[in-house]
């Protein structure tokens, strides 16, 4: 009996320091400095494992800001954890914590009571809106835009992976030339 309590003791010690010691989750901020050596700052954008990385820049109510190298298919979530979680004041019902992750996007968490800095899936630089993040609010707030063609835009996306190009909204059924003027002054990539 003895012996039994003690081998389960010793499994669920092994397996606390697999689950704090594995990779499992693992980021790495990214200060300024170290850009140039941190593997796949290059471009490359694959780390020594072979897994995709990608930067993502996070402030507001965490407690850590900063900008982290995640794995490509990590969710805002996971960029939260990497900066040390949410602190006391931050209002996560803005958040969509289960979207995956873009590279390059920043996420702002705000706090209770104050507004976000950033309406999501709107660029800070001139108020457009981004269709690459945008949700489907956020498109609906574009001209010619309702619930069927945000949501054929968001469809697109998730078929054919990040828009590259302006132009390549037009690959999206039911935006033509006309449509696409109308647009390509109030969207960024």
């Amino acid at each position: 009996m003895g012996a039994a309590v003690v081998l389960v003791l010793l499994g669920l010690g092994i397996a606390v320091l697999v689950s704090a010691f594995g990779s499992h989750g693992s980021s790495q901020s990214v200060t300024p400095p170290a850009l140039a050596a941190t593997p796949g700052a290059s471009g490359a954008g694959r780390s020594g494992t072979g897994a995709a990385t990608i930067y993502i820049h996070i402030l507001g109510a965490v407690a850590k800001p900063g900008l982290y190298l995640l794995r490509d298919g990590d969710r805002a979530l996971d960029a939260a954890a990497a900066a040390g979680g949410f602190n006391a004041a931050a209002d996560q019902s803005g958040l969509n914590l289960a979207r995956l992750l873009v590279d390059g996007e920043q996420i702002y968490v705000p706090t209770i009571g104050g507004t976000p800095a950033v309406t999501p899936g709107v660029s800070a630089v001139g108020g457009k809106v981004n269709i690459n993040t945008a949700d489907q609010t956020a498109l609906e707030t574009l001209p010619r835009v309702g619930p069927a063609m945000a949501k054929r835009i968001i469809d697109w996306r998730t078929t054919n992976g990040r828009f590259t190009a302006l132009e390549d909204l037009m690959s999206v059924t039911g935006v033509g030339e006309k449509t696409f003027d109308s647009l390509k002054d109030l969207v960024t990539l």
